[in-house]
């Protein structure tokens, strides 16, 4: 993935693409946005993981990337798989605190989640 793509992240552009798309988005990518920006706060997360993260969240803010966001079914396709990616490389360092303040936000945003989708994500990445 292109370091690039860090220059697109910041937190007004994030909440706003996802005030904006969560619901087309869905639970799962919310959910991996949450845990990398969440894990990207934590003071013990070194500078490299952090700008692993900021690219993967610059990617999924960026408007033109491989699939277009608003294509039907697929649009986000292409942004978990680049999220999963890093999670992946990462997933040492996820706390079970991180993973609460994603899943608590979560269920602020959509309403009572599927454990059982996110496990699927988390199962991965593990």
């Amino acid at each position: 993935m292109k370091k690039g793509y860090s220059n697109y992240f910041s937190e007004t552009a994030l909440w706003e693409k996802i005030r904006d798309f969560s619901k087309a988005a869905g639970e799962k990518v919310v959910y991996a946005v949450l845990l990398l920006y969440y894990l990207m706060a934590e003071k013990s997360v070194s500078l490299k993981t952090k700008a692993s993260i900021a690219a993967a969240l610059g990617y999924f803010i960026f408007p033109l990337d491989a699939v277009p966001d608003l294509a039907p079914l697929i649009g986000y396709s292409d942004d978990l798989g680049v999220l999963l990616f890093v999670l992946s490389k990462v997933a040492g360092s996820l706390t079970p605190e991180v993973k609460q303040r994603a899943q608590k936000q979560l269920e602020d945003w959509f309403g009572k989640t599927g454990q059982e989708e996110l496990m699927e994500l988390e199962d991965p990445i593990s």
